[in-house]
């Protein structure tokens, strides 16, 4: 009953992740929004980006487990670059958006437009500032 209660528990936050991931139009990022640490780069619903310390320029390094809780900035089809905005290829083979090479990401315990739950998290996320 215990591992299944497990699997319970890992399929709601992989479903949850899925939700909450950043959405963007077809124009991709690029929105700013106004939060308790300032302005930060948002997602066309007004959602915290980040950046990942570990990440190399134009490459994610937060997979697996850690996209879970931290979804990639994913890109959509047709999606091009501009201002600044990049696209980096992921593991699997999809896309993600990028600031100044810097993969962006949305934060899961982020609930509502200028939350900055993430900010500072772990010593390595931080909101992504234009």
């Amino acid at each position: 009953m215990k591992i299944f209660r497990s699997a319970l528990a890992m399929g709601a936050v992989v479903f949850l992740a899925a939700c909450l991931a950043p959405d963007f139009g077809p124009e991709g990022p690029g929105e700013t929004g106004e939060s308790a640490i300032g302005t930060v780069l948002t997602d066309a619903g007004g959602m915290t980006l980040y950046t990942y310390a570990p990440d190399e320029p134009g490459k994610s390094n937060c997979t697996s487990f850690c996209a879970m809780f931290w979804p990639p900035a994913e890109v959509a089809e047709g999606a091009e670059p501009h201002d600044g905005f990049t696209l980096v290829p992921r593991e699997n083979g999809s896309m993600q958006w990028a600031y100044e090479g810097q993969p962006l990401y949305g934060f899961l315990e982020d609930i509502k437009p200028g939350d900055v739950n993430g900010d500072g998290e772990d010593g390595v996320w931080f909101a992504a500032r234009p």
